[in-house]
C-alpha cells in the first residue's frame, strides 16, 4: 500500500492566529501530526500544503515534505478543501506516480491515535472502501433539536412522535475531523470525502475528536494532554 499523507495549514487563521505552529505541549501543533503520519509503513511521503512559509519552516524542521507554497486562490476562506487536496495530489503523482490513496490529516486534530489510523488503513484496504472517515459519537440525537420560529421554539423534525421512537435515543456519530482517507479516483469523481460507499472509523476517546479551532479548543486540548487523555495507542 502506497499512501499519501497530506496535512492542511493555512496561515490566514481568523479565530485562533498562528494555531498551527503555535506550541501545545513538547511541539508545534502541526508536528503532532507529522510525527503521527511519519511512524506508519504505508505512508510513503507526508506533505504539507500550506501558503505560510512559517508554517512551511516548522513543517520541514519536523521531517514534512513542502515543496512548494500552496497558490493564492486555494487558500482563501471560500477555496474548498477538496480542489486543495486535487491540487496536492496531482502535484504529488505527476513527479512521483500514482498512489493507492489520500490520507488527508487535519492538523487541528492532533490527537488521534495510531491505532485510529491503522485501523482506517486496514478498513480501505480489506474491506473494499473506496473512501474511510473518522467519527464520534454524537453529543446528543437531531431528533431532539429545536429551531426558533416568531420567538417560539420548534421542533427540527416536524412528526413529533419520532421523538418517542427507539432511533430517537440509539447511538448517532457525527464527522469527527481527524482522519479522512480516500482513494484518487474516488476524490477526482466525486469531489467530496464522504461519499455513498463511505466507511466509518469510530473514535470514543473525545480526545482524538477535539478539533482546535478557537482559544477555547485550545484550552480543551491543553487539559486534556495535561491529564494523559491525548495518549495514542499502538
Amino acid at each position: 500500500m502506497k499512501l499519501l499523507a497530506l496535512i492542511p495549514a493555512r496561515g490566514g487563521s481568523k479565530r485562533l492566529p498562528g494555531k498551527n505552529i503555535r506550541q501545545l505541549g513538547d511541539k508545534p501543533l502541526i508536528a503532532w501530526s507529522i510525527g503521527l503520519a511519519l511512524d506508519i509503513a504505508d505512508i510513503t511521503t507526508v506533505l504539507v500544503s500550506t501558503d505560510d512559509q512559517a508554517i512551511a519552516d516548522v513543517a520541514v524542521a519536523a521531517s514534512a515534505q513542502v515543496p512548494w507554497l500552496r497558490p493564492t486562490e486555494l487558500a482563501s476562506d471560500t477555496a474548498s478543501s477538496v480542489d486543495m487536496a486535487l491540487h496536492a495530489l496531482g502535484w504529488y503523482e505527476s513527479q512521483y506516480g500514482a498512489v493507492d490513496g489520500l490520507l488527508l490529516l487535519q492538523p487541528t486534530s492532533p490527537f488521534r491515535s495510531r491505532d485510529s489510523v491503522i485501523e482506517a488503513i486496514s478498513k480501505y484496504r480489506g474491506n473494499g472502501h473506496r473512501s474511510v472517515i473518522s467519527v464520534c459519537p454524537a453529543s446528543f440525537n437531531p431528533a431532539w433539536s429545536y429551531h426558533r420560529d416568531h420567538g417560539r421554539l420548534v421542533p427540527l423534525r416536524l412528526d413529533t412522535s419520532a421523538l418517542e421512537s427507539p432511533t430517537a435515543s440509539e447511538t448517532v456519530y457525527e464527522v469527527s475531523g481527524s482522519i479522512y482517507l480516500i482513494s484518487p479516483a474516488e476524490l477526482r469523481e466525486r469531489r467530496a470525502f464522504v461519499t455513498p460507499d463511505t466507511a466509518a472509523v469510530i473514535v470514543d476517546n473525545p480526545a482524538e475528536s477535539i478539533d482546535i479551532d478557537t482559544h477555547w479548543d485550545w484550552m480543551v486540548a491543553e487539559a486534556a494532554l495535561a491529564a494523559g487523555l491525548h495518549r495514542q495507542q499502538g
